[in-house]
Order: structure tokens, then C-alpha cells, then sequence
């Protein structure tokens, strides 16, 4: 049996730590390359990939047309691939925005930037700039990003949040039932005050894959709308056909003032309502802001492939078939729950060792997958699996569960 990691890979996490921060690292895996839903390591070790890097690589590796899109930028004809995107025009930026408004709330226009974080920045600013420097609303466990601005509407782990300062801002629970008898805590709030925006994620990325309650969303929805206060949807994680739809929001019969995406576009990008533009030029603005062609070239392409191999519906087949055999596991070793919409599911264990201990077992036996919250997995396969992986994956899974001895 191959030995994980490798020799190769166990060195170069071993003198990375001497010289580099070890952040959120989860497991010693070295990437090398990847080939569809696997990624290999630099000793040649293959890993089925549960993660798409966190959703951002919505059509795994080595697709064929993607490669095409960066051997174009490689010959000489494409040669000037990083311009200073907001002081530069390029037909990559007009290309990717007529492609992301199409699948987008109508109306809306577009500001890219280069991360999800950014994203998150320049939306509230948005919102600032139209309603005043007012406190901002978000949820409990929410994760907007690690930059200042987001992360003061973040809360989802202590580590994240400890002795950095944070803009104003009041929280509700992020409510997951119905029923949840805090479900009109946002109403008590808009009484008591003059809010700036409303920000909330649908689904809870790094907070846990928490999926909210459909009465929940439609209720901040309404009040957003009686209040005039902008509502702002983080699709970061959850966007770009992840869950089945474009959005994760039009399963709940909603729609953003304001939404964020990044990760699987490839660039990020605040997609708003056209009465909330700047009416000042320069309101927005950045030395890059998507200014890669490539990146832009890429995000572009992406959302033709999605569209032309119908992977929304694929998303939903393959993850409506995946959540319902981690239903059926649950109260197994220590699984206590199993949630999500299409292909982001959250499987949650009882304990955080219990978790940790899958996670790590999961990758010796060549899975990848990511934690979440504190006691949660992330199952986020790219878009293209098909029933043959996620089946090996299940397998894989379900094994290591029923095996778990605490």
C-alpha cells in the first residue's frame, strides 16, 4: 500500500513550515497536477477530489477547453495577460461581464475585483455609500472574507476574528428552521435602528454548511424591502452552479440588492442593482480588479461550459443522490446530520476529533475532503462528476465511518 505522503511531498511540507506561515493547512498534500475529478500529488499519488479547492475549480482539471484558453494566452499575440483592470479597458472584462449579468438579477451591473473578500469590500461600500456609514447586519457564523471590512461581518471561528478591530455591526442567528423562534430577531433590530445593508450567505461555507431556512431568507427579503435597507447575498462559495441553480438564492424565490461572487468565476466580482451605482467615478476602483486576461478569459469560459453541458443539472442529480445516502448513515460512529442543496453538503459528526480523525483517514485512503465549523465536512466535488466517482467516494466515506472506533 502507498505510503501518504510521499517522500517528496512529507519534505517539502517539512521545510515549507521552516519558511513560510502554516495557515489553514489541513493534510500534507503537495499538488502536483489533476486530471478531472482527481488531483495528483508530486509523488505521483492520486486523491479523488471532494473539494474543487473550496469550489474554485468548478470543472476540475485538465478540461480541455480551459487548456485552450490559457495555450492562447501563451502565444505572442496574447502577450500583455496582466493589465491594471480598472484603468485599462480589454475585451476579456466586457466579455465576462455580459456573461455573468446574463445569469445575474436583471438590472444589475458589475465591478470586478480579485477575490471574494474584495468582493465582500466593495459590495458594502456600495451599500455605505448609499445609505450612510450606518452599522451593517450579519449572522452568526457567517464568513464574509479575511480583510478587515469582511471580517468584521464574519463570525464563524475565534482565530479569525481575535485582536482585529471590526467596523459596526449587529448580528442576528443565522436561523436553519421554520420554526426557530429567533426567526424575526432582523425585525427587532430594524426597529431599533438605522442599519447600512443586510449581508448574509444562504448556505454557511466555513461556518459549517449550515443551510438556512427558506422562511428565514424570505422573511430578511421582506423586511429589506419594508425598511429600504440593501440586502447583500454572499455567493462566493455557494455561486456559480454549485448548488444545482446559478445561485443558491433562487431556490428560495429571492433576490440580492447586492451579491458577491468569486471562487469558481475565477476573478471576483460585486454584481448590484443599478440604483445603487456610485454616481462619482472612482467610488470603485483597484490596480488590478480582475485584471487578468487569462483569469477573466477563464471565468468567461466556465460559465459557457456549465451552460452548454448543463452541469446545474447535473449538480443537482449527482448531489440529490449523495445527500440522500449520507441521510441514510446518519447516528452511525458519530454523524449526527447531513444537509446541503446539490453538490455542497455538510456531513456533521459529534465531537471535533471524530471529525478530524475522518478527515485524516479520508486522505490516506485517497479522498479529499475539507472541514467546516467546528465538528462538519465539506463535500464539494466539481460539477463534472459523474455517478461512477461519486459512488467511489460514497463507498469511501461510508467505509470509514462504519469503521470509526472512538
Amino acid at each position: 500500500m502507498t505510503k501518504i505522503p510521499g517522500p517528496r511531498a512529507a519534505r517539502i511540507v517539512q521545510e515549507f513550515k521552516k519558511i513560510a506561515y502554516d495557515s489553514t493547512f489541513t493534510y500534507p498534500l503537495v499538488i502536483k497536477t489533476g486530471r478531472g475529478c482527481v488531483i495528483e500529488d508530486i509523488d505521483g499519488i492520486e486523491f479523488l477530489d471532494f473539494t474543487s479547492n473550496i469550489g474554485s475549480c468548478p470543472l476540475g482539471y485538465s478540461h480541455p477547453q480551459i487548456l485552450e484558453v490559457i495555450k492562447d494566452y501563451s502565444s505572442k499575440e496574447n502577450g500583455v495577460h496582466k493589465i491594471a483592470g480598472q484603468d485599462f479597458y480589454c475585451e476579456e472584462h466586457f466579455k465576462i461581464a455580459c456573461k455573468l449579468l446574463s445569469i445575474s438579477k436583471k438590472n444589475s451591473k458589475v465591478f470586478f475585483i480579485n477575490s471574494g473578500a474584495e468582493a465582500v469590500e466593495n459590495a458594502i461600500k456600495i451599500a455605505y455609500k448609499k445609505m450612510g456609514p450606518l452599522p451593517g447586519i450579519s449572522c452568526i457564523n457567517d464568513f464574509h472574507g479575511r480583510t478587515p471590512g469582511a471580517l468584521s461581518f464574519t463570525l464563524s471561528k475565534e482565530v479569525q476574528k481575535t485582536n482585529f478591530p471590526e467596523l459596526p455591526v449587529k448580528r442576528i442567528k443565522f436561523c436553519t428552521d421554520d420554526s426557530d423562534p429567533q426567526i424575526n430577531q432582523l425585525e427587532s433590530l430594524l426597529k431599533e435602528y438605522e442599519v447600512a445593508f443586510i449581508l448574509t450567505e444562504i448556505i454557511q461555507g466555513e461556518g459549517g454548511l449550515n443551510v438556512a431556512s427558506k422562511l428565514f431568507i424570505q422573511h430578511i427579503r421582506k423586511l429589506a424591502d419594508e425598511y429600504k435597507v440593501p440586502l447583500i447575498f454572499d455567493e462566493v462559495q455557494s455561486g456559480m452552479g454549485r448548488t444545482g441553480k446559478w445561485w443558491v438564492y433562487e431556490h428560495y424565490g429571492v433576490e440580492p440588492d447586492i451579491m458577491t461572487v468569486g471562487k469558481a468565476l475565477q476573478v471576483g466580482a460585486t454584481v448590484y442593482d443599478k440604483k445603487y451605482e456610485p454616481t462619482e467615478s472612482g467610488v470603485l476602483s483597484s490596480t488590478w480588479g480582475g485584471g487578468s486576461r487569462i483569469d477573466m478569459a477563464i471565468g468567461t469560459k466556465i460559465i459557457e461550459i456549465i451552460l452548454r453541458n448543463d452541469l446545474l443539472y447535473n449538480s443537482q442529480k449527482i448531489g440529490d443522490k449523495l445527500l440522500k445516502n449520507f441521510i441514510d448513515i446518519v447516528d452511525i460512529n458519530g454523524l449526527i446530520d447531513a444537509r446541503g442543496i446539490g453538490l455542497m453538503i455538510g456531513l456533521e459528526f459529534d465531537t471535533k476529533t471524530t471529525r478530524d480523525v475522518i478527515v485524516n483517514r479520508l486522505f490516506k485512503k485517497g479522498l479529499l475532503v475539507l472541514p467546516a465549523g467546528m465538528k462538519s465536512i465539506r463535500i464539494m466535488p466539481p460539477l463534472i462528476i459523474n455517478e461512477e466517482e461519486a459512488a467511489k467516494g460514497v463507498s469511501l466515506i461510508n467505509d470509514t465511518i462504519n469503521e470509526y472506533n472512538k
